[in-house]
């Protein structure tokens, strides 16, 4: 994504269940950047089973470092679920018309993640009466958040 026509890269840790954990832009891809980011998200949510990425190098270099290269998986389609957990976030950036600075961006970015978990409710699982019971819980808890 661009702030003020400079690059910047925004990296996530998304859950099995499809979840943004943890969120961290950076102005750089490399192993120094990679590895900042799971040593961040590693101190909050502990040392993951398996860890899958895409087949940039610094994921690999950085794993070497920390000790989980055994935990790494890369492959085709294996990383859906961090793509898809974009998809949200993208559409509001456009709407939103970018970022001015990084500041900005990793505030929006740690708010929108809590959010969209927060009502993200796998609709085609449940049925109806379910959702709405879930759905009900989710926007009486959000108002609570708000009122305090």
């Amino acid at each position: 994504m661009k702030i003020n026509g400079e690059i910047h890269y925004l990296w996530r840790a998304v859950d099995h269940e499809g979840e943004v954990l943890e969120t961290f832009a950076t102005k750089r891809r490399d192993r120094k950047a990679a590895l900042k980011f799971f040593k961040k998200t590693m101190k909050r949510y502990g040392n993951p089973h398996v860890i899958v990425t895409d087949k940039l190098r610094s994921y690999g270099a950085a794993m070497e470092i920390i000790g989980n290269s055994k935990k790494q998986e890369t492959g085709r389609w294996l990383n859906n679920r961090g793509e898809n957990s974009q998809q949200p976030f993208r559409r509001r950036e456009r709407a939103m018309l970018g970022f001015r600075n990084m500041g900005s961006l990793q505030k929006f970015s740690a708010v929108h993640a809590s959010v969209y978990n927060h009502f993200n409710l796998e609709r085609p699982i449940y049925s109806r009466a379910n959702f709405k019971l879930n759905r009900t819980a989710a926007l009486s808890e959000w108002r609570q958040l708000g009122a305090a």
